[in-house]
């Protein structure tokens, strides 16, 4: 099976990598490999590449693309681990990272994978095709903590009314499908609620947060990737929905902070130096052009801060 996606904010992306010959890169979320071919035809002979993933579809497609070219390294994992791989590959610092978080074409467009609630399958949702299913969380938690999981990971406010519906149904039978819950959910909210778009949206969203860890791993993925960087080595991401957004920039902020001293202090205190500068203030949206080519990028960022 072929992994297709289709990348968002391609160019802004590559160029924001400023990628050099000689460098050294990694791509945290390969999926079908358009980011890594567009930064391996940066590179000369002596530059390196290194692709991580964590779902074996994934890397399958990427092993098979750039089979025969040895400047391309790919390796089955959660972006998190990154420092354990480069360790593992002699690799004290690379030039520039790229994260791009999310859920890929290929994984929404796969019926057999479970994401969406437009096609009928098992309510899988894993990315790594491992451990606990989008089911068992429906089928095993209480309604307070499902009511707990839409609220937080989907921001959707008839949470509780559709943690209970989705409890009270798996009383009569399992709930192993996308559409079943699709239509749990579309008869637990009200009228009015369903002209807004799907009101499975925001559900499926959060289910697949809560299935893949994807906060806590994107919490952990980005300081485990800046402590990677060389001096001057850069870090892309891009988000798709504003919880992602806002651990990226809460984080990078974080990281291009200097002295937290009072104002009244005579002196710095401190001793707190920024560590990173950012390469451009407001994160990078998609262009009109962009949007009208590809509607899943409307809600896309990307920011990209510069170690120093």
């Amino acid at each position: 099976m072929e992994f297709n996606h289709i990348p968002v904010l391609f160019e802004e992306t590559i160029a924001s990598l400023a990628v050099k010959e000689d460098g050294i890169y990694v791509d945290c979320t390969a999926g079908g490999g358009n980011h890594s071919a567009a930064i391996l035809a940066r590179l000369g002979e002596t530059g390196r590449l290194i692709c991580l993933d964590r779902d074996p579809d994934a890397v399958a497609a990427v092993r098979r693309r750039f089979a025969g070219d040895r400047r391309v390294t790919v390796v089955h994992t959660r972006y998190s681990a990154i420092a354990a791989v480069l360790s593992e590959l002699e690799v004290d610092g690379v030039d520039g990272i790229l994260m791009d978080i999310g859920v890929s074409s290929h994984q929404l467009d796969t019926a057999e994978r479970g994401f969406s609630f437009h096609k009928d399958a098992p309510l899988d949702m894993r990315m790594s095709q491992d451990g606990t299913t989008a089911a068992d969380l429906c089928n095993t938690l209480s309604w307070q903590q499902l009511a707990e999981i839409f609220t937080k990971y989907g921001e959707e406010k008839f949470s509780v009314r559709i943690a209970k519906a989705i409890c009270a149904e798996r009383e009569k039978q399992p709930i192993t499908t996308t559409f079943a819950l699709a239509g749990i959910i579309a008869g637990a909210v009200p009228a009015a609620a369903k002209r807004a778009g799907h009101p499975a949206r925001k559900v499926f969203q959060a289910l697949r947060i809560a299935v893949n860890d994807e906060l806590g791993e994107l919490e952990r993925g980005l300081q485990a990737a800046f402590d990677c960087l060389v001096p001057e080595g850069r870090l892309s991401v891009i988000t798709f929905h504003s919880l992602e957004d806002r651990i990226v920039k809460q984080t990078m902020a974080k990281w291009c902070e200097g002295c937290t001293c009072p104002p009244e202090f005579p002196v710095c205190v401190c001793g707190n130096k920024p560590k990173a500068r950012l390469l451009t203030r407001k994160p990078v949206a998609p262009s009109e052009e962009e949007l009208a080519r590809n509607p899943r990028s409307r809600s896309s960022k990307l920011r990209t801060c510069i170690k120093i």
